[in-house]
């Protein structure tokens, strides 16, 4: 019975994470669509990602390094 308040925390909680990791990804120059892609992909390192943009990488290259 107190698994489900957990899991409905654990739920908010990862949708929080997803949509910081999009609004990162906008800021750092990415499109909504490639940043929709990689806010998804907790495995990908957001600091990375943002660096190669932030560095001159154009971003539909840096999704594909970074996928």
């Amino acid at each position: 019975m107190l698994a489900a308040p957990f899991d409905e925390l654990e739920t908010i909680r990862d949708e929080a994470v997803v949509r910081w990791r999009f609004r990162e990804l906008l800021r750092a120059g990415y499109d909504v669509g490639s940043a929709l892609i990689l806010a998804g992909h907790e495995e990908v390192d957001l600091h990375e990602a943002t660096r190669l943009v932030e560095h001159g990488c154009p971003p539909e290259l840096a999704l594909r390094i970074v996928l």
